[in-house]
């Protein structure tokens, strides 16, 4: 006659394994670790060493020269042990600097005359200005766009598209912003190769030459004032121009 299976036959450590895992918190999910630092930098290196293949030699150059420099210097002053000390970190540095001037034009290179170019551009700029990711006017058709900046120096309207056939989506922007700022300047930058537009590399730099005319607040209450009324944004219901947009992230 076959025995009916008995719960007495648990041992005491079961039950009380049972009941730890009633209790017990959920393990940890492992996080994703972060490339390194090193990783990273190899990373920029290989990229831009692709678009521009004279940045390991203009990197050396820099290295060497300064630490020839910083040698000369302690020789001169009988201690070049310290000068090539103090040289070789500072040739490290000046190595990083044209690796990373270098890299943002890399950058710039690769997503110029891809829609959302501009609005790229906005990202690098410096504290101090609020900006946004969608464009505030676009063209559906032609991907032509305006994106929209404001800082210190009033508002900034920067267009994606040829003069011509983006001038009715600027002066429609202008004349809304002029409505609900009448004294806030409103500054327009072309972005672009064509006569009079800027390439999106020099956007950013030449934003940070505009004159200020706003205080901080001022800024802020810019800001608020045209997020209160929205954004109506020319976009026909189920079409994203922008799905192909390049990743700012890199």
């Amino acid at each position: 006659m076959a025995k009916s299976p008995d719960s007495s036959n648990s041992t005491p450590a079961d039950s009380s394994a049972a009941k730890r895992g009633l209790f017990s918190r959920k393990p940890k999910e492992a996080k994703a670790k972060k490339p390194s630092r090193l990783k990273q930098i190899g990373e920029v290196f290989n990229m831009t060493r692709r678009h521009d293949p004279m940045v390991p030699w203009l990197m050396l150059l820099v290295f060497l020269g300064v630490v020839a420099v910083s040698f000369l210097v302690g020789f001169w002053l009988d201690n070049w042990i310290t000068g090539l000390i103090i040289g070789i970190p500072l040739g490290l540095l000046g190595a990083t600097l044209i690796l990373s001037r270098r890299a943002e034009r890399a950058a710039f290179a690769q997503i110029e005359n891809q829609p959302g170019a501009s609005g790229a551009a906005l990202g690098t700029l410096r504290r101090g200005w609020i900006t946004e990711e969608q464009p505030v006017a676009v063209n559906p058709r032609t991907q032509d766009a305006v994106f929209r900046a404001i800082g210190r120096p009033g508002v900034v309207l920067v267009s994606e598209g040829p003069t011509l056939r983006v001038k009715p989506l600027l002066d429609a922007e202008r004349k809304r912003l002029a409505r609900i700022l009448p004294n806030v300047t409103v500054h327009v930058i072309e972005s672009g190769r064509g006569e009079g537009q800027v390439p999106i590399s020099q956007v950013a730099k030449k934003m940070g030459k505009l004159k200020k005319e706003l205080t901080k607040l001022e800024v802020n209450a810019v800001s608020k004032r045209i997020a209160s009324l929205g954004n109506r944004l020319p976009i026909p219901k189920g079409i994203d121009p922008y799905k192909a947009r390049p990743n700012r992230g890199r």
